[in-house]
């Protein structure tokens, strides 16, 4: 597992978890923001950025599998320490439900949230998976599409954003994915969302979401790319009911990728926020 450990080694850690299919090139910008007074951990998953892409036989790429690898990375760091600096999770698309399972199972360790498009529970009864999802998760065609065409990752470089960004930028969220064989976690990631009790990682999501009460008294931030046609209102809706205390930043004019939308006001909303060291301000919304 390939990850950043960015600004001093005693500062306040703020742990960032991407999805798919993108990777710590996402949070560049945030961790050059932050880590002059903080230390920044970005790690890329198994099969993305930078990390290594095993073939299948010798990883399952499943949700336990992640989680079980941020589980090793948190050891590795000793951020999981009972004497360990408590910890700012920020979350994005996969990163939530990776993140939260985590977090619910070390719940001490963590002092803020930051979320961004992105889910930690079952899907809204009011949302479908969008068609261009099932038909990768659930057919031979998409499964081709997505690892002989780089479909997925191409796809997200077209339409996650929603306002112009550079083809250097454009090339940078589908460099890594530049073989077939590199693009296994592309699809598996989708294969994997879990939608019923038949599919794996579904009691994991249920105890995730069961247990997000643990946090309603912490400090969030919610950030939302309105303009996002997955993570929706809907999804929206469930994380404010879930933390009604929380700031909010809705952004109607920003798409998945809201980190790169939202350009440098985002950026400064979210390091004013990290930054402050007590929770004054619940409960704020900033439109």
């Amino acid at each position: 597992m390939h990850y950043l450990d960015e600004g001093p080694g005693d500062a306040p850690p703020v742990l960032m978890l991407h999805g798919n299919p993108s990777w710590s090139f996402y949070y560049r910008n945030l961790v050059l923001a932050l880590r002059e007074n903080h230390r920044c951990i970005v790690p890329d998953h198994i099969g993305c950025g930078l990390s290594d892409k095993p073939p299948l036989e010798d990883y399952d790429y499943c949700l336990q599998s992640r989680i079980d690898d941020l589980s090793r990375l948190m050891q590795h760091l000793q951020l999981d320490q009972g004497n360990a600096r408590p910890i700012t999770l920020v979350v994005h698309d996969w990163g939530g439900m990776i993140g939260m399972a985590w977090a619910v199972q070390h719940a001490e360790h963590i002092e803020k949230l930051v979320i961004m498009n992105t889910a930690a529970f079952p899907m809204p009864r009011e949302k479908r998976l969008p068609a261009a999802l099932a038909l990768a998760r659930n057919s031979r065609l998409g499964a081709w599409l997505v690892l002989r065409c780089n479909a997925f990752a191409g796809a997200a470089a077209r339409v996650g954003f929603k306002k112009p960004v550079s083809q250097q930028v454009r090339d940078a969220y589908v460099g890594p994915y530049d073989s077939p064989a590199n693009r296994i976690a592309t699809l598996r990631f989708v294969q994997d969302i879990p939608l019923s009790e038949e599919d794996s990682g579904f009691d994991i999501l249920l105890n995730t979401a069961e247990h997000l009460g643990k946090f309603s008294n912490l400090p969030c931030l919610v950030a939302w790319g309105e303009r996002d046609f997955v993570f929706d209102q809907p999804f929206l809706d469930t994380w404010l009911k879930l933390f009604p205390q929380a700031q909010t930043i809705r952004l109607p004019d920003c798409g998945h990728y809201v980190l790169e939308d939202g350009g440098a006001e985002l950026l400064e909303h979210i390091g004013q926020f990290i930054a402050i060291r007590e929770d004054a301000n619940h409960g704020q919304t900033v439109e």
